[in-house]
Order: C-alpha cells, then sequence, then structure tokens
C-alpha cells in the first residue's frame, strides 16, 4: 500500500517532540548499537579515520641516547672547573646512522650530528657553534650543563606505554608517531557508506531554469559538501518527487545498499511529507521532532522493511539541514565508528541578544579570538530557517540553551564552528 501523509501521533510508541538532550541520548544509543566494523589500512590512507584500537608502544622513543645537536660529544667531568676553555682531542666522527662503537674516553671527543648515537663514555654535547677547532684539538668556549644537548632512549615514550587511544581521529602527528613504531598498517573503523536524497516536486537542479513556483535544490549540495569535510564519500541520488510510489522505492533500493540513508524535506506533518508515515509502517522509528531550532522535525529510524540502514530525515529548510546535521547527524556519523567526543569551544557574545521561544537554539554567528585570546562570537540577526545569506556569512552555530531569556553581551556560550 503506498504511504500517505502521517498525522502527529497521539499515543507514539517512540520518543517524540523530546527535548534536545534526550535526543542527543537517542542518537548515541542507536550509534552504539550500529557500531560499524573496523578494517585494516595503510599508514597513506589512514588520515582522517578513527583508529579501532588502542597502539601500544613496542619501541622505545628515542630508541637509543642520542645527539639533539651538530657538534662535539664529551665527557662532562673533562670540562675546566675555572670556567676558561677546555680543550679536548678530536678521536672520531660518529653521523646520523649506523653506530660505528666508538668510545670517548678522558680528555677526548667525538664529532657528532644530530640524531646519530652518543658514543659510549659521552654524556654531553657542545654545539658547534661554541667551539673552535686548532688542528685535531676541539676547544669548548662555552660550557654546555652537564647532559646538555643529549636525547635520553625512551623519554618520549616507553614500551607497554600507549601511545594512541582507540576512537581518536589520525591526524598527521598521530599517524607520524605510529610510523615511528614501524607500522606499516593500522586498525581503523569502517567509514559508513551514505546516500542523500532531496525530496520536493518544488526541487530543480541548480544549472536549469525556473519554473513559477520552483527553487534550486541546495540542500543536497550542501550536504554532500557537509559529509565530504568528514572523509565520506556520500553518493547523491536524483531528487524524490512527492510521490509514494517513487519515494518507497527509492528509499528501499539506497537502505539495502547503504549504512545510512539521509533525507532533506517532507519529513513534517503536512500534506505531502511521506517520510514519517512510511518509516512508521515500515521500519522502526527511534525518535521524531526535537525540541530544538531549527530543524524540529527531524526523524531517526531504522529501516526495517526498508533495508538494514538507518534513515536519518532532516527538515527541508537549508539552515535547518546545516543545523541538524552539525549538531545530531554528524554525532550519529562520529558514534557509528566509535569516534571520542569532539571537544566544546566557547564564546562570549559580542552583542545582546532576546531569545522569545523555549526551545533550544542554534543561531548563525561570526566566531574569532582576539587579540588578548578572548574568544568571541556574533549573533547574525537573520535567524529565520531559510535564510542561506546568514549562514554563508556566518561560521559557527550558537547554542541557545532552551527557554526564553535575554542575553547580555559577554555572556558566555557553547558554540560549534562550521
Amino acid at each position: 500500500m503506498p504511504a500517505s501523509p502521517a498525522a502527529e501521533p497521539q499515543t507514539p510508541d517512540f520518543p517524540f517532540r523530546i527535548a534536545f538532550d534526550e535526543a542527543v541520548a537517542v542518537v548515541d544509543a542507536v550509534a552504539s548499537e550500529r557500531r560499524l566494523q573496523p578494517q585494516t589500512v595503510s599508514l597513506s590512507r589512514a588520515h582522517g579515520h578513527i583508529l579501532a584500537r588502542d597502539v601500544v608502544a613496542t619501541l622505545a622513543q628515542p630508541p637509543f641516547d642520542n645527539s639533539a645537536m651538530d657538534g662535539f660529544a664529551f665527557r662532562h667531568a673533562d670540562l675546566a672547573t675555572d670556567g676558561s676553555p677546555t680543550r679536548l682531542l678530536l678521536s672520531g666522527e660518529q653521523f646520523a646512522g649506523p653506530d660505528a662503537a666508538l668510545k670517548v674516553e678522558a680528555g677526548t671527543c667525538v664529532r657528532i650530528t644530530t640524531g646519530a648515537p652518543l658514543p659510549d663514555g659521552a654524556d654531553t654535547v657542545v654545539m658547534k657553534e661554541n667551539t673552535t677547532l686548532d688542528g685535531d684539538i676541539v676547544v669548548v668556549r662555552i660550557a654546555p650543563k652537564p647532559g646538555q644537548h643529549v636525547r635520553r632512549a625512551g623519554e618520549d615514550s616507553a614500551v607497554g606505554d600507549v601511545l594512541l587511544r582507540a576512537g581518536g581521529m589520525l591526524t598527521p602527528a598521530r599517524i607520524g608517531l605510529a610510523a615511528s613504531q614501524g607500522l606499516a598498517q593500522l586498525d581503523v573503523v569502517r567509514r559508513p557508506t551514505v546516500a542523500v536524497f532531496a525530496t520536493g516536486d518544488e526541487l530543480v537542479e541548480p544549472g536549469m531554469s525556473l519554473a513559477p513556483g520552483q527553487i534550486y535544490n541546495s540542500n543536497r549540495d550542501q550536504l554532500m559538501a557537509l559529509l565530504r569535510a568528514e572523509g565520506l564519500e556520500p553518493v547523491a541520488f536524483p531528487t524524490l518527487p512527492d510521490d509514494a510510489a517513487q519515494v518507497t522505492s527509492a528509499l528501499r533500493h539506497a537502505g539495502e545498499a547503504f549504512d545510512l540513508v539521509l533525507t532533506c524535506g517532507g519529513v513534517s506533518a503536512g500534506e505531502k511529507d511521506l517520510l514519517p508515515e512510511l518509516l512508521q509502517r515500515r521500519g522502526r522509528v527511534r525518535m521524531w521532532k526535537v525540541m530544538m531550532k531549527p530543524g524540529m522535525p527531524l526523524l531517526l529510524a531504522e529501516g526495517g522493511t526498508l533495508g538494514p540502514a538507518l534513515f536519518l530525515c532532516l527538515p527541508g529548510n537549508p539552515v535547518s539541514v546545516l543545523a541538524t546535521w552539525l549538531a545530531l547527524g554528524r554525532r550519529l556519523v562520529d558514534g557509528l565508528q566509535g569516534r571520542q567526543p569532539r571537544p566544546l569551544r566557547r564564546a562570549r557574545l559580542a552583542s545582546t541578544w532576546t531569545k522569545k521561544h523555549e526551545r533550544l537554539e542554534f543561531l548563525r554567528g561570526r566566531w574569532w579570538i582576539d587579540d588578548d585570546g578572548v574568544s568571541w562570537v556574533e549573533p547574525n540577526p537573520a535567524d529565520g530557517s531559510h535564510r542561506m545569506q546568514a549562514a554563508a556569512d556566518s561560521d559557527a552555530l550558537i547554542v541557545l540553551a532552551a527557554g526564553p531569556r535575554d542575553y547580555a553581551s559577554g555572556t558566555p556560550v557553547d558554540v560549534l564552528p562550521y
């Protein structure tokens, strides 16, 4: 039977019209239930992935005592005690690379380069710039401290240290750390496969001509860009018309082939909002409608007979797509990969703001840090969920707590940069 528009349920058997914190808990629970499996990738392909297992050191770093400078290695006890220049006999050279197995005797030194193994008997390195060379005699003009310019074995990490924690995103520095352990591959969590749909008879693809009553489909390209920014490779499907049979067929196809199906529009309770009824009938709705602004009609469901995918249905207004993705959609994708929580950012409001409604709000704003290191955010007054110019002029969502309130300039708030 084809889907028909859904009226709001009178006694829903799923969370309905819930507070934002409740929605976060639902998203986290669903993501935990659907955690994706690990896969092994080479270091060259690991950037941006989420680590699946801890990386434990099997090699001390540095693996041996070595020089932090180009200069001369010697025994600190051989320095003149009265502060006068010390003359040492140059007995050999140790460059970075194979250990030459040299030994520093009393009154001698060895030429050494950065990263070279410290010769046996030496405990200090003097910088080349603080010496002069007189034939085979090195004159130490400025005496270093005991042990200066020596990197000790294991001072960065010891065998058994946990170097990287599961759930962390692999940054270039973390990949370099793994490489320093001799690892050529890492176990990461598989990234989710994502299908993207926009719905609505009014939508026309960019580059085509508009007829009266039509608008360009901005949601799909915006959402695709947001997903790619997270390292995902989403697949965009053709725009879905407001036709129950076509919507059902397309979503069933995607639900069998992808981990996550994202839709934009058709998720409220209007005459052509087909998704709520379809997912209540064919799937398992985990929540519908969140007390947030913008983005209240958001729906999360398991596909059921539409397939094993999760369905995250976002509202149709473009700013609502941005806000619901950043606030809840991204959290779902993070949770599917077991990613550690992203740190919250804080800033002070740069101007006053009056909030008149009950819902938690994600206001658009411009975020910066001043010359004194203080974080600020300037709210954009164009706060309608259709006002994409304001979203484009901004670079952060300002989180305003549930309930009416007058915010004074300087009030600390949470921000979600984008």
